[in-house]
Order: structure tokens, then C-alpha cells, then sequence
């Protein structure tokens, strides 16, 4: 039997595919079709490489945008500040423990192992994304080709340049989609391989090979290793993300596409992927509700809400599928009324459209049957009837059908193929009709791929798409007061209250822009209402005993900085918070304590590391003190609190052997630069590293200036010491810091 080119004619792929005879169809040294769109270039059409690199190549190209892409959202949260990857003994916990939001332990070993090639570096995460997905675009063309699906390559081209796809691949957290798809793929693959040799063929809904034979048996067959290998692979699939757990229905599918019936032995053969899928599905849901969901609350809707919003969902996916235009990162959330009778309508399409396909079985309707059969079992997952923690934003996402639209994208290609073919184009004709097709969809995943460079970039892109999503405003706000863009930062975060007033985040946020600028009484009410809302927040315990620090209450400080840490035992920021606030109320050895415990979960904290610093040297430990300055100067040259401690020591310090003033000089300029010039406790510092480097005019001079803006600011304290340390300076001595002389 030939398998057509994806340009070339065919007929409707029903199951029993007639040879194609207005096309010669290329095939290889063995005789076997080629595939694709082998045939086009005669020096490499029979060369399958060549198309599979194609394929390579081509996706590496329309996604090469995310090459200079960062971490977006939660790419935080689930990589570069997750401990668990940093752990030594991470992979214990990814694979033996609940630690973990998701029981995703074999995409968590990929991340926890790249974590120690590239880090921080973006790039080498975002190239394996592509390079997975575009593996997988290979495994689905060889897929294809085993079942002699017209349009095969066209289809696996198609797939791997589907803008829709861009979320999963563009999107570092989403390594679930991209990993799971590829075993995926191979599990089909070697189901179908293990069912017969390359032979086989499919005729009036019997087995043929050569002479009439039966399917072999799965013990008793060579190809029975194949079988188990499948097997093999669907659990690495299901260990990357469950959402692949519809697989075993697939299968009998594509047994009674390929022979008109599901036959015992199909049945037999498909009992281990179910009970496969079961398990992992079941603890897939517990990690959802008890570690993702917890107590909060993503959806309060009926049944009968769900149902009516299943059939919204197909649609919406068939929808983007056919039009990939005007996509979103978070689309709007729908509001579905169960008691109103048209809300059903969509899913009474969806079932009219399945039995006009059963009508029609026996002759175009069997490969639609199939095609869009496919395409809803794999969106079973995401269609609501379980809660997935992204629903508390959207009901529907496009990572959400990545392994679902390979049935419209087949459907479509085979269609494509057939059009082609009954126009009788020219070869040239056919092939620029594909391509033309193929740069489209490129040129749109380009596009796509660009919204996901950057965090800025993807909230402002979802927010001129979707105005009423309250996360994005949350988001952005958050990024815009990092930037110390302060009264756009309030602005957004106004609106995400005002458009979800239970958004415990974003009062938590309003608290920390309020609570600087002096509205006290309305930041700790908006910590409080997050508290109401989510009494299990670890940051907005640590801001709130920030608050009730500096307002005096110590001891209530105190129990909200030790609820975070309970809340989050192995987060360095809590063990960090909590040393800060201890420091303060004057509990030095167990701030230290702190700091340590702070380090050991996460080495290259220079936060961290200047604070133990500072803690050593109220101990006298000045030489402790300075390796942790040095370390943190090292991970972080630009961090302004770390270079000043430094210099401060260098220049101050009452050892001898550590006194280095021209570096001092050199640390204490940094620190003021980077601080704009108006720190008078940074331009102190400098001052001191100018008198150690017998430098005194320029002390004198720059103590001056620092006693000028500490009066300026009534800082009463720092102007005292600054006067005392002037007249040092004015006599040509040096200060010497003496609470070091314990060390």
C-alpha cells in the first residue's frame, strides 16, 4: 500500500486508504513509502533524516524568540527560588515525599539536574523546551507514517509550528507538557510497531501480512518487547504530567479506526495502560487538592455548570485551533448559568456532531469519528470536572490542549492533502500551497513566542487582551513596585482588589506599597483581610511582623515571623525574616542561628550573608564577618548593603591584618554610587576607607557631607557618631570599629 505525500491527493483517511494514482509516491531503498513531502527534491527523498530535520530545524527557527526569553510567573516558584532543586537530596524528596506542589517527579529531575549546568541562565531551560517539542513533532510524523495517514509530515510540521503551542514550549514551568508529549508519542509508536511489522496493512477491516495472518500475540510475539517498552514509556509519560492518562481509550480508538471493531485481545492489551493510568491519575488528584489547591477555593460551580462549560471548552479549543489568532496567556473566565437552557447548547453540538460522524462511519465520517473522538478524550483533563489550580483564572488555557489538538491538526492536514490532490495542482503548486501555510503558522509562533520574552511583557500583553483579569493587574503591580515605579504599582493593585475583593495577594500587596508611605492603620488592615482570606500566607505573616516591629509590638511581631517559618520550615526567606527580626529586638545568637539554617537551604543568599555578617560582628567575630561579606560581594557585586559592610570592615576593623584601605576606598565608592549619593550612612563609610588610606582631606570633605544629610534627615543618632568620627579625621586618625576586638 502507498501512503501519500502530504501534498499529494488522497482520498479520506476511513480506515481502508486506497492507493493513490494521480501521484507516484517515492519510496525508499527497502521499497517503503518515504513519507512527508519526500518526493519534492529528488537528491533527498528518500532520506526520511532529512525531513526529520526539517522538522527540527524549522521549529528551532520560529521559536528562536525564547532564546533570549527569562522566567515568567511561576518559573520563580518552580525552579530558580524552589528548594527542593536546590537540595543535594532534592531528588529523594521529587520522588519519595509530598514536598512537592505536583507529583511531576521525572519533570523535576530534569530541571533539578539542569539546575546544575545552567542555574540562573534561562536559555538552556528554553532550549530543551524547544528541543523537546520539536523531538516530538519527529515521533508524531513516524507515528503518522506507521498508520498511513495521508498529510503525515505536513501534520507533524503543523503541530510543531501551532502558535497555540507557543505557551507550552515558551513557558519553562511547562517542561510538564513538553517531556510528558514526547513519551507520550513514543508510547503510541511502539503500540502501534508492537501490533505488526512494517508490512502490515489494514483491508476490509482485517489483518493482512502478505498472506492473511492474525495480529501477534503480546506474549508470544517478538514484537512483545515493543508492547512493554510502549508500557514503559506511558509511565515515564505519567510521571512527566498525568494529564496523558486518556492514552488506554486512544489505543482501542485507533484499534477499531485501523479494523472497524475493539476486538478481547485489544481489550487485554489496553488493561495494564489502564490500571497504569488509575494509579498514577489517583495520585495525581491528591497532589492537586492537598498540596497545589489546599484550602483554597478555585471553583463553587455545580455539576451542571461544569457539564455546560465542557461543551464551551471544546469549541473554544476547536476555535483556536482553526483560527490561532488573538490568543492570551489567561483568557477571560467564563460565567455559566446552569439553569439557563442555551448554555448546554454548545455541548448538544458537540454530541449531534459525534452521531452525524456515526452516521457516516462507513464513509467520511470514521476518520472525523476518530480525529475529533481523540480530540476530546485527551481534553478530558482540563475540561472542568476537576479542579486544576489555573482555574481559579481562566476555565480554559492553551497549554491545556497540547496533546489534545494533534486530532484536529491530523484531521486537517489529511483534508489539506485531499484538496490538493482533487485540484490536481503541480508538484511546485502543492508544495508552495504547504509551505505558504507552514510560514503563517511560523510567523505566528514567532509572535507568540515574543509575548513570553519577558514578565513585563506578559502581564501587558495579557491585560490589552483580557482588562478584567485581576492576577495580571496583581502581577504587574508587583513587578512595577520592584522597579520603584510606586504609585503605578498602587494603581494596579487597586484594580485587582476592586475587580476580586477576596484576593488575599493583592491586599497583602496594597499593605506593602501603603504601609512606606505612612498609611499604617490601612497597610495592617489590608495584612490582616489577607490573613482572613488565607491564614496560611508565609510572606504576609513576615510583612506584618515587619509592621508590628517597627510600631513596637515585638512579641505579636514575633509570633507572625514564627508562623511563617511553620508554615514554610524549609524556606530560607523565612529562616532570613525571622533572623532579621530577632537581630532587631536584640536576640543575636539565635538571629545567627537563623542566618545559618537561612544559608544551608540556599547557599547563594547574599541577603542572607550580609546579615550574618553584620550579627558576627555584634559578636566581635570580625573575621567570620568578613568571609560572608566577601561571599556576598562575590555572588552579587552590585549589592549595595554588602559592598558597604565590606568596605566598613576594611576600613574599620581593629585587626591590623585585615585592614585593607584602598580596597575599602574602592568597595565604599561602589556602595555610594549605586545608592545615588544620598545614604549618609554609605558616604560615612567611604569617609572611613579615605582616613584608613591616609587619604584625610577627602575624609574630612566626604564626612562632612554625610553629617550634612544626616541633620538634613534628623537621623540624630548617625550625625552624633559621624561628629565624633570627623574630629578623629581632622587630627589624622583613623576609626577603629572596637566592637570587633573579641575576634
Amino acid at each position: 500500500m502507498k501512503r501519500p505525500d502530504a501534498c499529494q491527493p488522497s482520498k479520506p483517511f476511513n480506515g481502508r486508504l486506497p492507493p493513490n494514482r494521480s501521484a507516484p509516491t517515492a519510496r525508499g531503498p527497502s521499497g517503503q513509502p518515504t513519507g512527508g513531502l519526500a518526493g519534492v527534491l529528488p537528491s533527498v527523498r528518500n532520506r526520511n533524516w532529512f525531513w526529520g530535520l526539517l522538522l527540527v530545524a524549522g521549529t528551532l527557527i520560529a521559536y528562536q524568540p525564547v532564546w533570549h526569553a527569562g522566567f515568567i510567573w511561576d518559573d520563580d516558584r518552580f525552579v530558580v527560588d524552589n528548594p527542593l532543586i536546590h537540595r543535594a537530596d532534592g531528588l529523594y524528596r521529587f520522588w519519595c515525599t509530598t514536598e512537592a506542589p505536583d507529583y511531576f517527579p521525572l519533570t523535576s529531575t530534569t530541571l533539578w539536574l539542569e539546575w546544575r549546568l545552567w542555574g540562573r541562565d534561562p536559555l538552556g531551560y528554553h532550549l530543551v523546551n524547544v528541543l523537546l517539542h520539536a523531538l516530538s513533532a519527529v515521533v508524531l510524523w513516524r507515528v503518522l507514517g506507521r498508520l498511513k495517514i495521508p498529510g503525515g509530515w505536513l501534520a507533524a510540521a503543523i503541530f510543531a509550528l501551532h502558535p497555540v503551542n507557543a505557551q507550552s514550549v515558551a513557558w519553562i514551568t511547562e517542561r510538564k507538557n513538553t517531556l510528558a508529549m514526547f513519551f507520550y508519542l513514543l508510547s503510541v509508536l511502539l503500540y502501534v510497531r508492537s501490533e505488526g511489522g512494517p508490512d502490515m496493512k489494514v483491508e476490509d477491516g482485517r489483518w493482512r501480512m502478505g498472506k492473511a495472518s492474525p495480529p501477534p500475540s503480546i506474549i508470544h510475539s517478538p514484537s512483545s518487547l515493543l508492547y512493554w517498552l510502549s508500557l514503559g514509556a506511558f509511565v515515564l509519560a505519567l510521571l512527566s504530567k498525568t494529564a496523558v492518562a486518556p492514552l488506554p481509550l486512544v489505543l482501542l480508538g485507533l484499534a477499531w479506526w485501523r479494523r472497524g471493531r475493539v476486538e478481547r485481545q485489544d481489550v487485554w492489551r489496553s488493561v495494564p495502560f489502564f490500571v497504569t493510568a488509575a494509579g498514577m491519575g489517583l495520585i495525581a488528584l491528591w497532589f492537586q487538592y492537598h498540596r497545589a489547591i489546599g484550602a483554597e477555593v478555585v471553583r463553587q460551580d455545580s455539576f451542571w455548570s461544569r457539564l455546560a462549560g465542557a461543551g464551551w471548552a471544546v469549541w473554544f479549543y476547536l476555535y483556536k485551533a482553526a483560527l490561532p489568532l488573538n490568543l492570551s496567556f489567561i483568557y477571560p473566565r467564563w460565567r455559566i448559568d446552569a439553569a439557563h437552557a442555551l448554555s448546554y447548547v454548545p455541548g448538544l453540538l458537540v454530541v449531534a456532531e459525534f452521531l452525524l460522524c456515526w452516521r457516516y462511519r462507513r464513509q467520511w465520517g470514521k476518520a472525523c469519528l476518530f480525529g475529533l473522538g481523540y480530540f476530546v478524550v485527551m481534553l478530558l483533563p482540563a475540561l472542568g470536572f476537576v479542579n486544576i489550580y489555573f482555574m481559579r483564572y481562566s476555565l480554559v488555557a492553551d497549554h491545556w490542549q497540547y496533546f489534545a489538538i494533534i486530532g484536529p491538526i491530523v484531521l486537517g492536514a489529511a483534508g489539506v492533502a485531499r484538496a490538493l490532490g482533487r485540484l490536481r495542482l503541480g508538484l511546485g503548486l502543492r508544495v508552495l500551497s504547504c509551505g505558504a501555510l507552514l510560514v503563517a503558522l511560523g510567523g505566528l509562533a514567532w509572535r507568540q513566542c515574543e509575548v513570553y520574552g519577558d514578565v513585563e511583557t506578559l502581564w501587558r500583553t495579557t491585560l490589552a487582551a483580557n482588562p478584567s483579569c485581576w492576577m495580571a493587574h496583581n502581577n504587574l503591580g508587583t513587578l512595577l513596585l520592584h522597579q520603584g515605579r510606586v504609585d503605578e504599582a498602587l494603581v494596579h493593585f487597586q484594580k485587582a482588589v476592586e475587580l476580586r475583593p477576596d484576593y488575599a495577594e493583592a491586599h497583602y500587596n496594597l499593605g506593602q506599597v501603603l504601609y512606606p508611605m505612612g498609611e499604617v492603620d490601612e497597610a495592617l488592615a489590608h495584612f490582616r483581610r489577607a490573613l482572613e482570606i488565607q491564614p496560611n500566607l508565609a510572606m504576609v505573616h513576615n510583612n506584618l511582623g515587619y509592621a508590628l516591629l517597627q510600631a513596637g509590638q515585638a512579641e505579636e511581631a514575633l509570633a507572625h515571623f514564627r508562623k511563617a517559618m511553620q508554615i514554610e520550615p524549609d524556606s530560607s526567606h523565612a529562616h532570613y525574616v525571622l533572623g532579621v527580626a530577632l537581630s532587631q529586638m536584640g536576640q543575636v545568637d539565635e538571629a545567627i542561628a537563623h542566618y545559618q539554617k537561612a544559608l544551608e537551604i540556599r547557599p547563594d543568599f547574599p541577603e542572607a550573608l550580609n546579615n550574618l555578617g553584620n550579627a558576627l560582628m555584634r559578636k566581635g567575630r570580625a573575621r567570620e564577618a568578613l568571609a560572608h561579606y566577601e561571599k556576598a560581594v562575590e555572588l552579587e557585586p552590585d549589592y549595595v548593603p554588602a559592598c558597604n559592610s565590606l568596605a566598613w570592615l576594611l576600613a574599620t576593623t581593629a585587626k591590623a591584618s585585615a585592614r585593607n584601605g584602598a580596597k575599602a576606598v574602592s568597595l565604599a565608592r561602589q556602595a555610594e554610587q549605586l545608592s545615588g549619593g544620598r545614604n549618609p550612612h554609605f558616604i560615612g563609610t567611604l569617609a572611613a576607607a579615605y582616613a584608613e588610606a591616609g587619604r584625610f582631606p577627602e575624609a574630612i570633605a566626604t564626612a562632612q557631607r554625610a553629617l550634612q544629610l544626616a541633620n538634613a534627615q534628623n537621623d540624630s543618632a548617625l550625625a552624633s557618631r559621624l561628629s565624633a568620627q570627623l574630629k578623629l579625621y581632622q587630627t589624622g586618625i583613623p576609626y577603629r570599629d572596637t566592637g570587633d576586638a573579641g575576634d
